[in-house]
């Protein structure tokens, strides 16, 4: 068992850390200036890498787990957000509503698409679904805040794969104007994933809104559908 502090997880990190590896990353996940991961640092870990060192730190006290989200380093960020993942799944309904508040609290330290990916359905998703109140997404869409706006509607994802539609299609309207491709990207995402389950829900939603939809999002939402009705939709 590894001594549980923050920073004895960061030497582990720093420890698998490939410089030459970092560097892709840095580009892949457009850390230039203007770009949306402007000044982002890379160790150049792999995602199994990353999750062996969460399994491996999975107990770590929520306040050492928060000083692993507030990382300048990108996979050291992951890193605790999994972690966070790890125990909200094992967690009782105090603690998991624990690690929601603390996760939305550093929301800004998850500023990043993958970062927002691999946890907002897990938690944000996964404690919102046992309750009746999910007000908290709507708010979170209408951040200026491209990562809580990502956040909302990624998180859906638990309540689609529980056969709930009505968060998804209401946050996907409320975004259609938005200007960025990365929460096209999502809304689209979690079309496609509404239309997998309930076909003619998508077809409903599409029927309404593929006017006005972004063509980024429209090509993600009918991905699944069959080539005539792909064709339909994307003559508008």
């Amino acid at each position: 068992m590894p001594t549980l502090t923050a920073t004895a997880a960061q030497a582990a990190l720093h420890a698998l850390a490939q410089p030459e590896r970092a560097e892709l990353l840095a580009t892949f996940f457009k850390t230039g200036p203007g770009e949306y991961g402007e000044g982002d640092q890379f160790l150049g870990l792999t995602m199994p890498q990353q999750r062996l060192v969460a399994r491996q730190f999975r107990q770590l006290p929520v306040a050492e787990v928060e000083k692993l989200v507030q990382s300048p380093w990108h996979e050291v960020r992951s890193v605790g957000l999994i972690i966070w993942t790890l125990q909200f799944a094992k967690a009782g309904p105090a603690d998991r509503r624990a690690i929601y508040e603390r996760y939305l609290a550093n929301r800004t330290f998850i500023n990043n698409w993958d970062l927002v990916d691999i946890t907002a359905p897990h938690i944000v998703g996964g404690y919102l679904l046992s309750q009746s109140d999910r007000s908290r997404l709507a708010e979170l869409a209408a951040e200026p805040h491209l990562w809580s706006q990502r956040m909302a509607m990624v998180a859906t994802l638990a309540f689609i794969r529980k056969g709930q539609f009505a968060d998804t299609l209401a946050l996907a309207e409320q975004l259609l104007p938005h200007s960025h491709d990365l929460i096209h990207k999502a809304v689209g995402w979690m079309l496609r994933e509404v239309g997998k389950r309930n076909e003619e829900a998508l077809e409903e939603f599409l029927h309404d809104h593929r006017a006005r939809m972004p063509r980024t999002a429209l090509r993600y939402a009918i991905e699944r559908l069959p080539p005539a009705r792909r064709q339909l939709h994307m003559q508008r």
